[in-house]
């Protein structure tokens, strides 16, 4: 059996990780996220900005796309570690992106701060009332 803490520790390093590599020019607003899909398999993923800032990617959306990619479909939690000097959570766009993989569940959001600070959220207590694949009757 797997040490909770250890799982948990081993999810923010990886997050970490992904956060170094983000590609950040314009805001230096590195952020790094670490997704786990109901397999045990961890995705990472960085923010990647463009100079027009819309065409921007989120550190969870690119987790999540490599998650699919993967071939993973249920998501059983993310970390998100940002530099801000407070946690950094999910956009409400990222929200909605993780609750398209939460299938019946509720993954779990964790966030770090740099300080070490740690906080964890149900991703449906972060978006409640969300429109998602229940709106198309699946």
């Amino acid at each position: 059996m797997r040490d909770p803490d250890a799982a948990l520790d081993e999810l923010f390093e990886t997050a970490a990780a992904a956060r170094a590599k983000a590609y950040a020019p314009y805001s230096r607003f590195r952020v790094g996220a670490a997704a786990r899909g109901a397999g045990g398999a961890i995705f990472r993923g960085a923010n990647v900005e463009n100079a027009s800032y819309p065409v921007g990617v989120c550190a969870e959306a690119v987790a999540l796309a490599a998650m699919a990619l993967a071939g993973e479909r249920r998501l059983v939690e993310i970390a998100v570690v940002g530099e801000a000097g407070t946690l950094t959570t999910p956009c409400g766009a990222c929200r909605q992106r993780i609750l398209e993989f939460a299938g019946d569940g509720d993954p779990v959001v964790h966030v770090m701060g740099p300080d070490g600070t740690r906080l964890a959220f149900c991703a449906r207590a972060l978006l409640p009332h969300a429109f998602g694949p229940a709106a198309f009757g699946r």
